[in-house]
C-alpha cells in the first residue's frame, strides 16, 4: 500500500470528538470511563482533547466499555454525512496506528454489514488486543494477503500464510504479530457484529 494516512491532525480531532461523544452520551465522567477501561484519567484527557495520539492498543481498551469494537468504534469516527453505498478507493479512510505503524484502511462503506477492514502491519510489528473488544461480535475473520501473519489468540498461536482465513473462536486476549524482520504483511478482516 502506497496510500498514507490523512492529516494527524483531521483524523485526531475526529477521533477525539468521537470518543468524548460516545462517553458523554452515556452520561460518563472521564473517571467513569477511565474505571471501566484501566485507561488513566489523564491519557483518556489528551485523547478527547486531540493533544495525544492513541495506539491501537489504547482504542481496545476505550471501545470495551462503549459496547463496541474498535472497528465499529473507527467507523463511527471516519463516517461522512450522507451515507452511500459504495466506498470508494479515494474515499475510504486510512488511520496509521502511532504505537506499531501499522496503516488501517475501512474498505467497507461506514455502517455495512459485515465490516471489511485491510491492514498493513510493518515489519516486526505487534499489536495486543485485549478480549473485552472481541466480546461483541458475532464472528471474526482474518484473511492473509501477503507476508506472514501471527496471531495470538489466547493460549494458541497461529502462523497465517498468504491465501490462509483464521476464523476466531471466542472472545480472548489477542495479538497480530508480524514475524518478518524485512517484510509487511497484508491481510485483511472482516468483522460481523452481534
Amino acid at each position: 500500500m502506497q496510500d498514507e494516512a490523512e492529516a494527524p491532525d483531521a483524523a485526531a480531532a475526529r477521533l477525539a470528538a468521537r470518543l468524548r461523544a460516545e462517553r458523554e452520551a452515556r452520561g460518563w465522567t472521564i473517571a467513569e470511563l477511565a474505571e471501566r477501561s484501566g485507561v488513566s484519567r489523564a491519557m483518556i484527557s489528551k485523547v478527547e482533547r486531540a493533544e495525544a495520539s492513541p495506539t491501537a492498543a489504547l482504542l481496545g481498551r476505550l471501545s470495551g466499555p462503549f459496547g463496541l469494537t474498535l472497528s465499529a468504534l473507527l467507523a463511527r469516527a471516519e463516517a461522512a454525512p450522507g451515507g452511500g453505498v459504495i466506498a470508494r478507493r479515494a474515499d475510504q479512510a486510512l488511520w496509521r496506528d502511532p504505537g506499531s505503524g501499522y496503516l488501517r484502511r475501512m474498505v467497507s462503506p461506514p455502517g455495512a454489514e459485515p465490516e471489511v477492514v485491510r491492514v498493513e502491519l510493518p515489519p516486526g510489528a505487534r499489536v495486543p488486543y485485549p478480549a473485552a473488544s472481541y466480546a461483541l461480535l458475532r464472528g471474526q475473520c482474518i484473511w492473509l494477503l501477503e507476508g506472514a501473519l501471527r496471531f495470538h489468540e489466547g493460549a494458541v498461536t497461529h502462523d497465517l500464510a498468504p491465501g490462509d482465513c483464521l476464523a476466531l473462536g471466542p472472545p480472548a486476549d489477542c495479538a497480530y504479530e508480524n514475524p518478518s524482520a524485512t517484510q509487511p504483511c497484508h491481510y485483511v478482516v472482516v468483522v460481523a457484529r452481534r
